[in-house]
């Protein structure tokens, strides 16, 4: 399949699907060529204002999830200033992957890249073949240098000048003099050049959804001093407060945009566990981050927004003569959430397995509980092994725990021992537990440790497992 859309009087591939780029067909070919070419050709219009549109969409999404300023690349692309949001989701990398995967599973095929400049990022995305690249800082030059000069976001006229001139890297323009080239060219070709090595800045205006709740501050003369920033930062969070409880929301993202006077944007995002609109909470979570922002030669304003909100209604108080209020530790968990990371916190949650590595899962530290409980019947270990370790045991078959067993090189005689209980494999995920068998015994050695271990196959049949003998955890 091709898109065609048109250039003037003629009809042109825009696009084309992995078969047709196998079949020899490529963008910017006529498309009467590309159906004679290939029989059978499925050929669409072009819709570039649906596109745009989706792109649109798709800003909003990454400004609402990753990072506060972002801003569209068009026609395939998105660019984010993720500075002071990347701690939020475990780190650069981990804030790719989960990007590049979250648009995969909605069936976008996506690369990312970060680096030290807009231009670096936006070349290294389309023309390095990874889907995850890092451009370590102050190697922005070394990354572009064997990169095609069509990267450098240059009109088709100049890079067909360029390579009529025999220029094909990068790195063969930059060790050219600039005169010539700019005489020749203009000066649209410098200045790309410039932004794409970081020696040029190149703002980013964010996407602001007309539905998002915001409140700005200018000032007539630039301020900078922390304390100063932190007191204008505590009014901007008491209007934003108002303007969240008059539509009934709570703040689940704040961005704080601080425009400096060299056209330059600094910026601070934290989230909250739940929603959130109470005025200290949400300014010490922001004045925590304020050591980070550089404020330059001064700032002219200061822009607070929510980008994240969802419904908060007001709840009554309880009297403590009455009942027992629930302990709140959500605001803990916005601390150690802006500290750490969001993705570094979490907490366990049962599952309906009998299995034991089954029977957990990881979830946000605030989410709502599921009314599910472990099994109590038989106790579990405080320390469950991601992995269980094989081990070598002496025991009577088929049903007596281990007198001993062998465990990284050390032998333990049980002096006590409780079992077994026998777990089932989960036969309608695979074929292969329809026989599965696991004897799980409680040991107690001279010492007094206590162990979980477990027998694969119930001891008398061989096609219920393998009969050897493994430990799967420990009791505190």
């Amino acid at each position: 399949m091709v898109l065609v859309g048109r250039q003037g009087n003629r009809r042109l591939v825009v696009a084309a699907d992995r078969a047709a780029l196998e079949a020899g067909l490529r963008v910017g070919m006529p498309a009467t060529k590309a159906q004679a070419l290939v029989q059978g050709l499925v050929v669409m219009n072009a819709e570039p204002d649906a596109d745009a549109e989706a792109l649109e969409r798709l800003a909003l999404w990454a400004l609402r999830r990753y990072a506060p300023m972002v801003a569209v690349d068009p026609p395939d692309g998105l660019v984010m200033d993720t500075m002071g949001a990347d701690h939020l989701h475990g780190g650069e990398q981990m804030m790719l992957t989960d990007m590049v995967e979250r648009l995969s599973q909605v069936g976008f095929s996506a690369r990312a890249a970060m680096a030290d400049s807009w231009g670096a990022a936006h070349a290294v995305a389309r023309y390095v073949n990874r889907t995850v690249s890092l451009v370590t800082v102050n190697a922005t030059c070394e990354a572009i240098l064997p990169l095609p000069i069509a990267a450098l976001r240059l009109p088709d006229a100049i890079v067909g000048g360029l390579r009529v001139l025999g220029f094909d890297r990068v790195g063969e323009l930059l060790k050219q003099p600039r005169a010539p080239l700019t005489l020749r060219f203009g000066p649209e070709l410098c200045r790309r050049l410039d932004q794409a090595a970081g020696r040029l800045s190149e703002p980013i205006e964010p996407v602001r959804p007309a539905e998002m709740v915001e409140v700005k501050r200018a000032f007539g003369e630039p301020i900078g001093a922390a304390e100063t920033i932190a007191r204008c930062v505590g009014k901007l969070v008491q209007a934003l407060s108002i303007e969240l409880e008059t539509k009934g929301l709570g703040a689940r993202r704040l961005d704080l945009l601080l425009y400096r006077v060299d056209n330059r944007i600094e910026a601070i995002r934290v989230g909250t566990a739940l929603p959130v609109r109470d005025v200290k909470r949400l300014t010490r979570l922001l004045c925590d981050k304020i050591e980070t922002v550089d404020p330059g030669f001064g700032i002219e304003l200061i822009r607070l927004s929510a980008p994240l909100a969802e419904p908060l209604t007001p709840r009554q108080t309880i009297s403590s003569l009455i009942e027992q209020r629930d302990t709140d530790i959500s605001d803990l968990i916005d601390i150690l959430g802006n500290r750490v990371g969001e993705e570094m916190l979490y907490r366990f949650t049962p599952v309906a397995s009998d299995v034991p590595e089954r029977s957990f899962r990881r979830v946000a530290p605030a989410s709502a509980e599921t009314g599910d409980a472990w099994p109590d019947h038989w106790p579990r270990p405080a320390r469950l092994f991601a992995v269980p370790e094989l081990i070598e045991a002496i025991a009577l078959l088929p049903d007596h725990p281990p007198a001993s067993f062998t465990w990284r090189g050390i032998r333990r005689r049980v002096k006590r021992a409780d079992g077994p209980e026998r777990v089932f494999g989960e036969w309608w995920k695979r074929d292969a537990e329809l026989a599965a068998v696991r004897d799980y015994f409680q040991v107690e050695d001279e010492a007094g440790e206590r162990f979980w271990i477990y027998r694969a196959g119930d001891g008398e049949d061989a096609g219920a497992g393998s009969h050897r003998w493994f430990l799967h955890g420990i009791f505190g």
